[in-house]
């Protein structure tokens, strides 16, 4: 497949609610549209994770995460624009839909966020993840490629063949987005300007 192709498939997946493989800027992760809680559940049930877990999301630019969180602290601003590795920062308020409601373009899935409330949320250094979630429009899920409670697989071929038959379409490991084959630092972040490194 040429490039246009592949990112051609794997929006007509995601838009159509289904489930992808590919390579972030960290490592392979299993992914759908962040806003649809059906595709959400199908992600925890490949992973054989519960859904009382959170999840990390991708967005294409800080005007993105603006639109799915109540408030951006300013500081996260200034990490954004001075972070040079994969950075995951959780906020403290994400604007999500409730079980009873469908998701709408502007709320996450209710199972997209913690159950404070919060939300991780990475901008990737990866040019294709980033195209993903501006072409899709709204942020996209990024949780390791592996079952719950197993080694999160570093490259393509470590990925087990379970998880490759579950999703709905697997991106080509040509797709270059140099990955670091590490998981993002994880920086939590409160309204008054708290600061929590949850993960270096």
């Amino acid at each position: 497949m040429k490039p246009e192709e592949i990112l051609g498939e794997a929006l007509r997946v995601l838009r159509e609610g289904g489930t992808i493989l590919y390579p972030t800027d960290t490592v392979w992760g299993l992914g759908c549209d962040a806003t649809n809680p059906a595709a959400v559940a199908k992600i925890f049930e490949i992973k054989r994770r519960p859904d009382s877990k959170s999840l990390v999301l991708l967005a294409s630019d800080l005007d993105m995460v603006a639109k799915y969180v109540k408030q951006i602290p300013s500081i996260a601003v200034d990490l954004v624009e001075v972070n040079d590795a994969p950075m995951t920062i959780i906020y403290p308020a994400a604007i999500a839909g409730k079980p009873e409601e469908p998701g709408d373009r502007w709320h996450l899935a209710w199972n997209a966020v913690a159950e404070d409330g919060t939300v991780g949320i990475r901008i990737p250094m990866a040019d294709w993840c980033k195209q993903v979630a501006y072409k899709l429009g709204r942020p996209l899920v990024s949780t390791s490629a592996n079952i719950s409670g197993e080694p999160t697989p570093q490259r393509f071929s470590e990925i087990p063949q379970e998880i490759k038959d579950a999703v709905d379409f697997v991106v080509p490991p040509s797709v270059d987005t140099q990955s670091t084959g590490r998981a993002s630092q994880i920086i939590k972040l409160g309204l008054r300007g708290e600061v929590e490194i949850i993960r270096k």
